[in-house]
């Protein structure tokens, strides 16, 4: 009697243990972001009116005709003339040959100001980052770009170390999807991803137009973000983490080589931008809501959408998913202002909805990978961002892939973060484009 007594103990501590292993796996399963912090370069680096038609009209390697093109891709872009360039390309030096400390110095800027900004803020020690990602797409020094930061934070030697390249504008979300299995495993964890874009000595010298148009709309800047999935820490959290969706459709040779890296016939590198690149990023798109759809969406509304496609199969039209059912805000990628339209008509938003993508494309122009975190800035800053709201981020990248994720808002935000300076200028009654009074005539030509 005993004996049974004492092995229905143990069996009842050992199922109780398990239960508690199970509940603390299950407690560390979530991903938190506790802060970000988006790069701000300093005054000297704005491409202003005057600035950008310079850098274009010095380009000696350009016709007349070639001109006219760049200035009327840029009087079309939604790019206003508080963006921010490199160095090298605004002191004329675009069309010598990149040094490699230029690139360096570029990133070194960003980092170096938003980790130091972040720690702060946080209040964490760089010694306590356990995972370190670094995404940059067009430079791979060695060592690498995480190993500077590593290096100059003197972080713990047994740190988990990711240095993401030849990602392109999708690679923020990469670098999260990252993070996330490694907590599905590790518990307990910090981890911090930093994002920007090389643009110094990735500039394109050349007159082929597909290669001229990655000139004309990417600009500088960059995001430190601090993610954990301790629960201790989740009461200091901002976001956490309800799905991420990923789509790639690199095995289509017509997708995979309408954004490439490459030479053009006088050997000169720059980033093309292929004619096939409208139609690779709407079949990504596409490819990745009909995975995310039933992720996010209540279920009402995927029962809306499945009776609308039975009536539609007896002569009725089959009425498009409504995401605003399941999504309050809208984080859209600034590829350009046809993008951000693009993408708002497929989902049938608003301009109101529109809003923070198309001002972060007009005030800080197409960051790149952290394009996505300047709009997410916007809403906060704006007072938009409250408790249980869910932020839908979508972004494409070379590849060619369409990423996405959803947030849920954990406290009411109102950072006024890298907007601090303009935000109540935003969204002004008239948005003004300078670069159309200036050379606006091109159009008529």
């Amino acid at each position: 009697m005993e004996l049974s007594m004492l092995l229905s103990a143990i069996l009842l501590l050992y199922s109780f243990l398990l239960l508690w292993k199970l509940y603390e796996q299950w407690r560390n399963q979530n991903c938190y972001i506790l802060d970000y912090v988006c790069f701000k370069p300093s005054d000297d680096r704005k491409l202003d009116t005057e600035i950008c038609g310079d850098i274009v009209l010095g380009n000696k390697n350009l016709s007349e005709k070639e001109h006219k093109f760049i200035l009327k891709v840029i009087v079309g872009s939604g790019i206003g003339e508080e963006t921010y360039g490199p160095r090298n390309i605004i002191s004329g030096r675009g069309e010598e040959a990149p040094l490699l400390a230029d690139g360096i110095s570029e990133m070194d800027e960003c980092f170096n100001a938003t980790l130091d900004e972040l720690f702060v803020k946080s209040g964490i020690s760089p010694a306590d980052i356990k995972v370190l990602i670094v995404n940059v797409s067009m430079i791979s020094p060695a060592p690498s770009l995480s190993a500077r930061i590593i290096n100059r934070y003197k972080m713990r030697k047994d740190i988990k170390v990711y240095n993401l390249s030849g990602m392109g504008c999708s690679a923020s979300l990469i670098s999260i999807d990252i993070v996330r299995n490694i907590f599905k495993s590790h518990p307990k964890m910090l981890a911090v991803v930093v994002t920007s874009e090389s643009i110094g000595p990735n500039w394109y010298s050349g007159n082929d137009k597909s290669m001229i148009l990655a000139n004309c709309l990417f600009r500088s800047g960059g995001c430190s973000i601090l993610l954990t999935n301790n629960p201790d820490l989740k009461h200091r959290a901002k976001f956490r983490l309800r799905c991420l969706i990923r789509t790639h459709l690199g095995s289509n040779d017509d997708a995979y080589g309408c954004a490439m890296q490459m030479e053009d016939e006088a050997d000169r590198l720059g980033f093309r931008l292929g004619k096939g690149l409208p139609k690779a990023a709407t079949k990504a798109f596409f490819e990745n809501l009909k995975e995310l759809a039933p992720k996010v969406l209540p279920l009402r509304e995927l029962l809306r959408y499945v009776a609308s496609g039975l009536l539609s199969k007896k002569g009725g039209a089959t009425a498009p998913v409504n995401f605003k059912a399941g999504i309050d805000h809208f984080c859209l990628h600034t590829g350009g202002s046809a993008v951000i339209e693009g993408v708002g008509r497929s989902l049938m938003l608003s301009q109101n909805d529109l809003e923070p993508a198309s001002m972060t494309l007009h005030r800080f122009g197409n960051t790149s990978a952290s394009s996505l975190w300047y709009v997410l800035g916007y809403m906060e800053a704006k007072e938009r961002l409250k408790m249980g709201n869910r932020v839908l981020m979508i972004s494409f990248g070379a590849g060619f892939k369409c990423n996405s994720c959803l947030w849920e808002v954990v406290k009411d935000l109102d950072d006024r973060n890298v907007w601090e300076a303009c935000i109540d200028g935003y969204p002004p009654q008239k948005l003004a484009n300078p670069y159309m009074e200036k050379y606006g005539w091109i159009n008529d030509q």
